[in-house]
């Protein structure tokens, strides 16, 4: 698979694939309301790779779900690919999301009754499109796991699932990568595998990806990373930082001021 191949279809705007406007997003009504994001804005630049961290309910993964569309914030906007998904009726963003933005989770969400292969072209064919045997077949090369395309599931390992999963994200070329704890459930071998696979499609193919990790030495593959806390950024370290640096900034964010 080339970097043509892989690169992600360039959209319509200028402005950066992801953009997030005084995002606000609450749970509940009156006194048990909750806030999840507090007028929260944020870019996403083109062909970089953000770690989001924070304590247990900063708002780590309800950033994730509003910033690709899969949770309404309650006011400001979230932008993809310069398109304002409030504009979109629930068809609309469904087309969005398929079209435009990649997501990976940390359970690899793969169906257990078909191979590799037909979980990686499940997206086109769910678009109705027949996608071509060399495009599935380069897309899982591109992960190492072209010998793998007639295994199912439960005859991979963990970390192969979840490099199966990025295959699928990626078959679309979507101008944002979501991966949610994408290491949360593998092994330390596994997990630089998996963090250097991601690493290479920004670096090599010009991805966007946004990752929420509770790992430093994870975030510490990143361009940046970001702090929540009180669904508010707290701090932003830049690449480079060192996995010693965020395990301790986050660790003071834990216990407070």
């Amino acid at each position: 698979m080339t970097a043509t191949d892989t690169a992600p279809r360039q959209g319509t705007s200028a402005a950066p694939p992801v953009r997030l406007r005084d995002v606000t997003k609450r749970y509940g009504t009156g006194e048990r309301a909750v806030t999840a994001l507090d007028h929260l804005s944020l870019d996403f630049a083109p062909g970089t790779m953000t770690a989001v961290m924070g304590p247990s309910g900063s708002g780590k993964s309800t950033l994730l779900h509003c910033a690709a569309g899969i949770d309404r914030p309650s006011s400001g906007e979230v932008l993809i690919d310069g398109t304002d998904l409030s504009g979109l009726d629930e068809n609309a963003l469904t087309v969005l999301r398929r079209e435009r933005v990649g997501f990976v989770f940390q359970a690899f969400n793969l169906v257990s009754a078909l191979t590799a292969a037909q979980n990686v072209e499940l997206p086109l064919r769910l678009a109705g499109a027949r996608p071509a045997a060399d495009e599935v077949h380069a897309a899982l090369a591109a992960v190492g796991l072209a010998d793998r395309h007639r295994h199912r599931p439960g005859e991979l390992s963990g970390g192969q699932q979840q490099r199966v999963a990025i295959a699928r994200a990626m078959i679309a070329r979507p101008a944002v990568l979501f991966a949610d704890e994408p290491t949360g459930a593998l092994d330390s071998t596994a997990s630089r595998v998996v963090l250097r696979l991601v690493r290479d499609l920004v670096d090599s193919r010009g991805q966007t990806v946004v990752m929420v990790t509770h790992d430093p030495a994870a975030a510490a593959c990143a361009d940046r990373v970001l702090l929540l806390a009180d669904g508010r950024l707290a701090d932003e370290l830049p690449g480079g930082a060192g996995a010693g640096a965020i395990a301790a900034r986050t660790a003071a964010l834990e216990v407070g001021p």
